[in-house]
């Protein structure tokens, strides 16, 4: 058989983040509508504190895949992202493979892409002043992609160290570093959590009315998401379902809650439920990650690769 082999930069070169959030749009309302069939994620752990996981899914539309993700949270002292994956692709009408591509640029910015459309469609339009929480992989991507949806004036970046929040800062003539994160988000429109901080790192009283916050970090014990700001914000999620789970299946700040209490991003697109219902409110995005979101950007690169003839296929 012939499967089309696509590396990271082909990933890069091929995935046009304008269409990506469309596709990602598309995919929760797949989800919200109950035309996705994604099992919950199982994972295994293994060396220095690190876990495999594996996330399948299917979607009328969307395609049939399967995504392997590694998480090490000690690979940056060695150089090395702390998310890695692969994605394979296969036929949806004869379950043949058809491409394996890489995972690790998809996973970094279909997850902030989450966080845009959630800003696109919750956050007041009239948003100036970002703030990211997070210097990372993910804080660059959330530089990348967040700006597409509103035309921020100001970008305060603030992390672990001022170090890397000021070498992120570089990348955007309108961002910049602060000391610490309440100097970030006191004041801001847009506040956008992606650290790797097992404690919540902002306080509710920081967050002023009209604020978007989104949250996709991922740390245990207890996240970087406060429990008392998710449980009296309007709270918008993936999906219900899995969301209030323990992990690796949902966020562990929103374990025990009231599943009631969340509207599913898809709902909002569907027009199902309400999004932000006044410019006073303060709306909370959790993320934990879904493979409706894999199969919506790794389907896209695919299209696109065989539309350019990018890649390589080889013979299995």
């Amino acid at each position: 058989m012939r499967v089309l082999m696509l590396s990271q930069a082909d990933v890069v070169e091929l995935l046009d983040l304008g269409r990506l959030l469309d596709a990602l749009e598309q995919g929760f309302r797949a989800l919200s509508s109950g035309r996705v069939e994604v099992p919950a994620r199982t994972s295994v752990n293994a060396e220095r504190d690190g876990w495999l996981a594996s996330m399948p899914g299917y979607g009328a539309g969307l395609g049939l895949g399967v995504k392997l993700v590694s998480v090490f949270p000690q690979n940056h002292s060695a150089g090395l992202p702390s998310h890695q994956a692969l994605i394979t692709l296969f036929d949806p009408a004869t379950g043949s493979p058809v491409a394996v591509m890489d995972g690790t640029r998809i996973t970094a910015i279909r997850t902030a892409g989450t966080a845009a459309v959630s800003v696109r469609h919750l956050a007041r339009n009239d948003a100036r002043v970002l703030a990211i929480l997070g210097a990372g992989v993910q804080g660059h991507a959330h530089l990348e992609i967040l700006p597409l949806v509103r035309r921020f004036e100001e970008i305060r970046i603030a992390s672990r160290t001022m170090e890397s929040a000021q070498r992120l800062a570089e990348h955007d003539p309108k961002a910049h570093a602060v000391e610490s994160y309440e100097a970030a988000v006191r004041g801001a429109d847009v506040v956008a959590m992606c650290t790797h901080s097992g404690t919540p790192v902002i306080k509710r009283e920081w967050v002023g009315p009209g604020t978007h916050v989104s949250s996709v970090g991922f740390s245990a014990p207890h996240g970087e998401l406060d429990r008392g700001l998710a449980a009296t914000a309007n709270l918008f999620v993936e999906s219900r379902a899995a969301a209030f789970q323990p992990p690796p299946v949902g966020c562990m700040e929103l374990v025990g809650m009231d599943l009631d209490r969340a509207t599913e991003i898809g709902e909002v697109l569907l027009h199902a439920r309400p999004g932000r219902q006044s410019a006073e409110e303060i709306t909370v995005y959790k993320s934990m990650g879904h493979a409706v979101e894999d199969l919506a950007a790794s389907g896209l690169v695919y299209r696109e690769a065989l539309a350019k003839g990018a890649g390589t296929f080889v013979e299995l």
